[in-house]
């Protein structure tokens, strides 16, 4: 709190020479001013973190300053009234002051404890706003997830159920926002204030995600040398999602069952039980219950995590979301990237507009932040490169031309640390490790 900036405003000049050397002495710099006009044309002139005014003056009342100085910003106001003024304490309260004084003063600690309370409130709401900004950056809003016909339908089911202990399948192509939709569901639902924790099951081998998933004790395999949680523990009381479902196994999925059924689970090498309250959700681009009929998929499995189904349309359908998406992409990497990023051109719209996104929002995602990193200003259509990743198959085929050689030779280049060859390439690690499943790289 040293080194903050305060006004006082008061025509008693014994009163402003106690208060500015009170506040002097606990390290505030501090300006003065002996009436209303003086005193909002000193606010006016510079940057303060406070103001301590005193109610009432001849030229202008603290109520009338504060009106007019809070068109400037949002700088808290404490104000000073007379002793048994509740009235005008309130009055200052409703005006907009943080907080109030009465004088005479009881002790220069009642000064400086209110002071300390609204500066550290004041704080706290910065901090929150800047929280809560940084969160949007990097998690669009609820808007934007669902913008569009189809989207809204999606929405309401997301509402209905968010509030309830049901397990959810989401369904969808790869690259609609699984995640995010599953992150929603548990933002708005009662558990929002417990862990939200994500397992990408086709990114772990068959021993690793049941690892993962139920943890392990100490000795259970080599190099087990301590016990460790997994992430359904780790997860009690709040929500899991278990992404690419689909591609778990067999043995794998036996237990997961079990868990669903339970709500209880060993650890691996353990034997005694373990009870957790958490709220499942899966997401998967496969079709369950063709894969059921195939035998790969376990039936009574299938109908546990199929309680309340969710399928996610693909960015085709929604075209309306395609451009609001792109623009939320650009602020998001010119911010990542300490880019000043202007914007997109008409051609770049009309372009986005006429693609068929076989990679549906991933893959607009993947071209936003490519696109951001080689423009200078405007993102014209040029930027996009969408043009070569249509193979002659058409739209099935996603492969940029000469990627897969540029995304190796980094890898070579970093001795095989994604993080290095990532940073190498210009894209985020999430974006290489998606390029690593795509080529099939290992």
């Amino acid at each position: 709190m040293m080194g903050k900036n305060i006004l006082v405003i008061d025509d008693d000049e014994l009163m402003r020479n106690f208060l500015t050397t009170v506040l002097r002495q606990n390290g505030y710099r501090v300006e003065e001013a002996g009436n209303g006009k003086e005193g909002l044309a000193k606010f006016k002139a510079d940057n303060f973190d406070l103001v301590i005014t005193d109610f009432r003056m001849p030229d202008l009342s603290g109520i009338e300053i504060m009106k007019k100085a809070r068109e400037e910003g949002d700088t808290p106001w404490i104000v000073i009234t007379a002793y048994g003024s509740i009235d005008n304490a309130v009055e200052a309260m409703k005006a907009g002051a943080a907080d109030y004084l009465t004088k005479p003063l009881r002790s220069p600690e009642e000064l400086r404890h209110v002071v300390r309370r609204v500066l550290d409130s004041t704080e706290a709401r910065e901090k929150i706003k800047l929280i809560s900004e940084e969160i949007e950056k990097h998690h669009p809003s609820s808007g934007l997830i669902f913008l569009g016909g189809k989207m809204q339908a999606v929405h309401k089911l997301v509402k209905d159920v968010a509030d309830t202990p049901a397990t959810v399948l989401i369904t969808g192509p790869s690259g609609t926002g699984k995640e995010l939709v599953a992150r929603y569901i548990h933002d708005i639902s009662a558990r929002r204030d417990k862990p939200f924790i994500a397992v990408h099951c086709a990114a772990l081998t068959e021993s690793l995600l049941e690892t993962e998933l139920f943890g392990h004790e100490k000795g259970a395999f080599t190099g087990a040398g301590q016990a460790r949680k997994g992430r359904f523990e780790l997860a009690d009381g709040g929500t899991l999602l278990l992404d690419e479902i689909g591609e778990i196994s067999p043995s794998t999925q036996v237990k997961l069952l079990r868990v669903l059924q339970e709500r209880r689970f060993e650890r691996v090498g353990g034997t005694k039980e373990t009870a957790v309250d958490v709220r499942v959700i899966a997401a998967t681009n496969r079709d369950l219950k063709a894969a059921v009929a195939e035998g790969k998929f376990r039936e009574d499995l299938y109908y546990r995590l199929n309680v309340f189904p969710i399928e996610l349309p693909a960015l085709q359908e929604r075209r309306e979301a395609i451009v609001p998406l792109a623009e939320y992409f650009i602020a998001k990497f010119s911010s990542e990237f300490g880019r000043k990023t202007a914007g997109l051109t008409d051609a770049a719209r009309d372009k986005l507009l006429s693609y068929p996104w076989p990679g549906n929002i991933r893959e607009l995602q993947n071209i936003m932040e490519r696109a951001v990193i080689i423009s200078r200003a405007e993102i014209d259509a040029v930027h996009l490169n969408l043009d070569i990743h249509l193979t002659e198959n058409g739209p099935g085929g996603l492969i940029k031309a000469g990627e897969k050689e540029l995304i190796l030779k980094a890898l070579k280049e970093s001795g095989g640390n994604r993080k290095k060859a990532a940073e190498e390439l210009g894209i985020s690690l999430r974006t290489l490790q998606y390029r690593l499943k795509e080529y099939g790289i290992t």
